[in-house]
């Protein structure tokens, strides 16, 4: 009858009971219906399959380890029968350990409990529960009891770990992510230290827009982290077009809002900045946020979080990976400053003026004019060898000194690096971390001319060789940069007549060379052999 379908609909589904008898357990039983080969224990195997049965590939089945009496299922095989014939006994099995469960009373509390099937019914109920990245048995317990709570509480201050989720007074800090598939789950807890970037699509529409929650501003600020507010930092709105602006004032709350059939002020993306201490305690937060609008057509939109950590006191220094370099990711560098070795404090302040901590060449540019690209310079990618370069029109009327200096500043920047990061997440307290650039100078010989201005020499060419080697475990070694050496030749410039030009090249090269030596095994100390012999072993030859 259509009741009694409907109501075995509502009822909820789950998986079977778990088995506690032996003699029914059969852990080698994979195929569903069918005999697994050497498979003694299998229900599916018939007389005729046996027979053919070499070994029983599980002897012994057996409960729980922890009883200290428990029943044992020995399977064997018959050889000497013909045909072969599957041997079944139960016998009892003592656990001989002092610390042995002697009694339970409920069995199935040693396995784990069978789960509820997912059913049309109990889908959405179930992806709430258990949707997240973490959750508990309980979800009820995601949301603390407020006003059982003390009111000196909310002034506490706490100290996190890596990775350990950042509370707040209702909950956690949440940082909506996809989970099964692209919607957003807004259940993602955010953690300490851990930077994030996610993407996922949230469901939307006109009509109900102010009644989305995760779509409003309100739904990510209005909740303090313990005793910090999260703060605005900026707004931007981005049109329907795509083009964004930014807002003067951060401090204005802006809802959603339907005005001549669109939706305006709606979170299209969401990023936290979190500052904290050297303990671990969080001391400010605030939010940057981009605002956009939708139509009557649009029935999803795509959301982007991001959060990020910034110790206080300090600035942020991209990395290029934790610890060693990854391929792709920018050399770092810096300089030394005066009084170095002592304080390392101003070093730790010297190496982060960089702009931007990197290790960069001459950028080549379209008309390949070296004039033209002063000031352009690209970034050296760590594996990746480059070459890069231009052309230089020199005439008679240039002075020999004003253009060596220029080729210098073409070539090496205006301030190049002294120092180069050995590894990705080097850090500039560390001194011993921080490889010295070596320079050397060579020079293209040319004989039997006329020079101008007493020999002039000018730079025409830098090689920057960097040397690195696997460091670490051989499962995950990591690149760590040994040494770095910066050639720079040099050339004679021949006397030009009244009137006349001449064009030379000027080149800037990276290599990255693979100094790494095969791994070999190693021992902490040599074996030895320890064996004492008898007073008379070699006799009589000795």
């Amino acid at each position: 009858p259509p009741e009694t379908r409907a109501a075995a609909r509502a009822r909820p589904r789950s998986g079977p009971a778990p088995v506690t008898d032996v003699a029914k357990l059969c852990v080698c039983d994979l195929l569903v219906a069918q005999c697994d080969v050497n498979c003694c224990c299998d229900p599916d195997c018939s007389a005729a399959d046996v027979s053919l049965f070499t070994t029983c590939s599980v002897p012994i089945v057996t409960g729980d380890s922890r009883l200290c009496s428990q029943k044992a299922a020995i399977y064997s095989l018959d050889v000497e029968a013909n045909p072969p014939e599957r041997i079944f006994k139960l016998i009892d099995q003592v656990n001989p350990s002092v610390f042995c469960i002697h009694a339970t009373n409920y069995e199935q509390a040693l396995s784990f409990s069978s789960p509820e099937m997912p059913t049309s019914e109990n889908f959405d109920q179930l992806l709430k529960q258990f949707g997240s990245a973490a959750f508990s048995a309980e979800p009820d317990s995601w949301n603390m009891n407020t006003d059982a709570q003390n009111p000196s509480d909310a002034n506490e201050t706490y100290s996190y770990e890596y990775g350990v989720p950042i509370q707040t007074v209702d909950a956690f800090l949440r940082l909506p992510s996809p989970v099964v598939s692209s919607w957003c789950s807004d259940a993602n807890p955010a953690g300490f230290l851990v930077n994030q970037a996610t993407k996922c699509i949230r469901s939307v529409s006109v009509e109900k827009c102010g009644n989305i929650q995760a779509v409003s501003m309100l739904f990510y600020i209005n909740s303090s982290i313990l005793a910090v507010n999260i703060t605005v930092q900026s707004i931007v709105v981005q049109s329907l077009n795509g083009m964004r602006t930014l807002l003067d004032g951060s401090d204005v709350l802006r809802l959603p809002m339907i005005l001549d059939e669109l939706c305006i002020n709606i979170v299209l993306g969401v990023s936290y900045h979190i500052t904290y201490t050297d303990t671990g305690e969080i001391i400010e937060a605030a939010a940057s946020f981009v605002l956009g609008a939708i139509n009557k057509e649009a029935l999803s939109i795509q959301q982007s979080f991001e959060i990020s950590f910034t110790q206080v006191n300090t600035k942020p220094v991209p990395l290029s990976g934790n610890p060693g370099y990854v391929v792709g990711l920018p050399v770092r560098a810096g300089f030394q400053p005066q009084g170095y070795p002592f304080p390392v404090e101003i070093l730790f302040t010297a190496l982060n003026t960089n702009k931007y901590s990197q290790l960069t060449i001459l950028q080549s540019t379209s008309n390949q004019d070296c004039l033209a690209a002063q000031g352009a310079r690209t970034p050296i990618l760590f594996g990746y060898n480059m070459i890069s370069g231009c052309k230089l029109r020199i005439t008679a009327a240039m002075k020999c000194q004003p253009l060596t200096q220029t080729l210098l500043d073409l070539l090496k920047g205006q301030s190049f690096p002294e120092y180069v990061a050995s590894f990705g997440n080097s850090q500039a307290q560390d001194v011993l971390d921080w490889v010295p650039i070596t320079h050397l100078h060579t020079s293209e010989q040319v004989k039997n001319f006329n020079t101008f201005q007493s020999s002039c020499q000018i730079p025409v060419s830098l090689e920057i060789e960097v040397k690195w080697t696997k460091y670490g475990s051989l499962v995950n070694p990591q690149a760590r940069i040994a040494n770095v050496t910066a050639t720079m030749t040099t050339t004679t410039l021949k006397q030009l007549p009244s009137g006349r030009e001449r064009t030379i090249p000027i080149t800037s090269s990276v290599v990255f060379t693979d100094i790494s030596s095969p791994a070999e095994p190693g021992y902490k100390a040599w074996p030895t052999i320890n064996a004492k012999l008898p007073f008379d072993f070699f006799f009589p030859f000795v």
